[in-house]
């Protein structure tokens, strides 16, 4: 470091600690890329809702290059200190069911519950969830860290709580002590994607969502929520994509496959258990400005890397140009595998 001021060298100490923590989170992260293909996959065969014996069949031929990689790095040691080992054990032992080795009839044996191809799917996919999650965790942290440091803590808060989309959230009434950081930011993120909130209904959500008797029901509407039907006012059984938003916790973006409109799930908390989701009915504009769309996929589920990762396959580079020629909503919701394809001269 050059010589400096003595009384502003501690400023420049602290850039050169968050720059190498921060390069060694992204090196942690990428550990993450196999898992993040393999999760694209299972989004990919599940996207048009055929059975279960359908699903695995096709994960089982797009899953492997994945699998591969992922092993390698487990037998080199490079997930050691990284990765829980209880998250990587139960990671390797669902990809050697949704692989092939080992037959489904052993399932209930290790795992303690009947093991159908929809049951393993959904472990499968929280588990690479879970996985993820803990390697991309120290990237998170490092940035808080740096913004602590250099903005300080309540305004770096205050500027999420100001976001456009969590005023909505919250105004629908969700608990702010219900909604976890990473959620803030991908509201946060997903902010300047959407034109107009239009309506609400907020669900509540009992027993386990990893259970078959975990149960969903409506709390409250609002707006455009009152007027929509809801599959859970005749089922209360949690099940389709609220389930997978209580497994994973996480925002999601998606599109009705029945009427078309776009709405987005936001998972509430207590401790680490989703106990109900507020459902926001969205706008988002046909097509975003190619700043905007990219600065909302780069902070929304890490889309943005995994379309460059899938491209950089086969092109030499990513134009991101294209981004402003492709449906918004699209871009949110379709498997990066198939978005990928609209990068093939």
């Amino acid at each position: 470091m050059p010589a400096v001021e003595p009384a502003l060298a501690f400023v420049l100490s602290a850039v050169v600690g968050h720059l190498f923590g921060y390069e060694a989170a992204l090196a942690i992260d990428a550990l993450a890329r196999p898992l993040r293909e393999g999760r694209e996959a299972i989004e990919a065969a599940v996207a048009d809702g055929a059975p279960g014996e359908v699903v695995l069949s096709r994960v089982r031929e797009t899953l492997a290059p994945a699998v591969h990689r992922f092993s390698d790095g487990l037998r080199s040691g490079m997930y050691d200190g990284n990765l829980e080992a209880s998250t990587a054990v139960r990671v390797t032992s669902l990809l050697r069911y949704a692989t092939g080795p080992l037959p489904l009839d052993y399932y209930q044996l290790e795992f303690g519950k009947i093991g159908t191809p929809e049951v393993l799917v959904d472990d499968l996919t929280g588990a690479l969830t879970r996985a993820i999650e803990e390697l991309t965790r120290p990237v998170d942290a490092i940035k808080h860290q740096a913004k602590t440091v250099t903005v300080g803590i309540s305004r770096s808060d205050e500027g999420l709580l100001a976001t456009p989309l969590v005023r909505e959230v919250l105004a629908a009434g969700a608990g702010r002590d219900r909604l976890t950081y990473r959620t803030l930011k991908h509201l946060a993120a997903l902010s300047p994607a959407v034109e107009a909130v239009v309506g609400y209904t907020r669900y509540r959500i009992e027993g386990d969502p990893r259970g078959a008797d975990a149960t969903i029901e409506i709390v409250d509407r609002g707006g455009l929520g009152r007027e929509v039907p809801s599959r859970v006012e005749r089922n209360h059984q949690l099940r389709g994509t609220k389930r997978r938003v209580a497994l994973e916790g996480d925002v999601l973006v998606a599109r009705g496959r029945a009427d078309g409109r776009t709405v987005l799930f936001v998972p509430e908390l207590k401790g680490a258990q989703v106990t109900g989701i507020t459902l926001l009915h969205v706008r988002i504009p046909d097509r975003l400005p190619v700043a905007t769309i990219k600065g909302v996929l780069q902070g929304y589920r890490s889309r943005y890397d995994a379309m460059t990762d899938f491209v950089s396959e086969t092109e030499p580079v990513f134009r991101d140009d294209l981004l402003g020629t492709v449906d918004a909503v699209d871009l949110l919701t379709e498997p990066i595998a198939d978005l990928a394809d609209r990068w093939r001269p």
